[in-house]
């Protein structure tokens, strides 16, 4: 149910933006088409679990919040009265974290009588390429890759996307987070085998990820086929993954990279887009934005990657999702619910 507008909408709005879909607790301020502050807090404690505990994402949201909040007005240098609306993650993510993101934003709603925006986590981080310059051009292909999702989008709109291809199984960022624990390595992984893989040698060992017969990707099977492989060679070397550890790091990498790369020049043959985008956490991974800019300038068209701050889990891209919505007048009322599938 929208939220009858008893406002006067602004050109220019200031924009709260509130993320809290996993272990991330972030808050962005967005005001004339600048991120006025971006703040995001990593919640560190889950990485002697190998992966996130929800539970403990939910109990740290609730401590870190109001902290995020007040660093985040500091660093903007404004008060919460200048504040002209309030956007947040509604879903997908961990329940109980987005419950608590969800409340918060909420509760500073009814307080401050603002407007009050949900957004969708997915969506939210194709509109992280908005952040910068230079605007992409209608339609464009967009690779969304994290933890969570591994998806190849028609974005026909600010609002109108298309899902081309997702996962079967595996997200890309889950496939390098569970190899990565094979290798001993810590969580999350992907960003110590992105470093580690620029020391390897990508052909020394021979991986394979499912072949699909359109646009889906599955990755579940890479990830047994890698610990198969390791269980093999260390029955004749006890110390194979250490010995080996950059080129085996190297050799996922350029698999998964690979084939995803494949699935989006397969989608650019058939179709005519102005650019490819690529987002979500995985984006920051360095062979795959190379890549992907590197198919950008086969097809002759621009590439959209948003800088490292804007690639992970972060509070400016609900800000700028935030402002499609505000522009449009697309608000909820305090009877919202946070949502961990869509």
């Amino acid at each position: 149910m929208a939220i009858k507008n008893t406002f006067v909408q602004k050109a220019y709005p200031c924009l709260l933006g509130i993320e809290t879909s996993c272990d991330d607790t972030a808050i962005a301020i967005y005001h004339k088409g600048n991120i006025l502050a971006n703040i995001s807090i990593i919640q560190h404690i889950h990485k002697k679990y190998g992966g996130v505990v929800p539970e403990l994402a939910s109990r740290d949201h609730e401590k870190k919040l109001l902290f995020t909040l007040d660093e985040a007005l500091k660093k903007a240098n404004i008060n919460l009265y200048d504040i002209d609306a309030i956007a947040f993650t509604q879903g997908p993510g961990l329940m109980g974290a987005l419950m608590v993101g969800t409340s918060f934003a909420k509760g500073l709603a009814m307080a401050l009588n603002l407007p009050l925006i949900a957004v969708n986590h997915l969506e939210a981080h194709i509109a992280a390429i908005f952040i910068a310059c230079p605007k992409p051009k209608f339609p464009f292909l967009c690779l969304l890759v994290s933890g969570g999702h591994t998806q190849i989008i028609a974005v026909l709109d600010f609002d109108k996307h298309m899902i081309l291809g997702s996962t079967k199984d595996d997200a890309a960022g889950e496939a390098f987070d569970k190899i990565g624990k094979l290798f001993g390595l810590p969580y999350p992984a992907g960003k110590h085998i992105d470093d580690l893989a620029l020391k390897g040698d990508a052909t020394k060992f021979n991986f394979t990820s499912a072949k699909m017969s359109n646009l889906d990707f599955s990755f579940s099977g890479l990830k047994t086929q890698v610990r198969y492989f390791i269980g093999k060679m260390e029955t004749e070397d006890e110390h194979f993954i250490k010995n080996n550890l950059a080129d085996l790091c190297a050799s996922v990498q350029y698999t998964i990279v690979q084939d995803l790369i494949a699935k989006c020049e397969f989608a650019l043959a058939h179709k005519q887009y102005h650019g490819i985008g690529l987002v979500g956490g995985v984006s920051a991974n360095t062979q795959l934005r190379s890549a992907t800019a590197n198919l950008a300038v086969n097809y002759g068209i621009e590439s959209y990657i948003p800088s490292f701050e804007f690639c992970t889990d972060n509070a400016a891209m609900i800000a700028m999702s935030g402002l499609f919505k505000y522009q449009k007048q697309d608000f909820v009322d305090l009877s919202v619910k946070a949502m961990a599938r869509f």
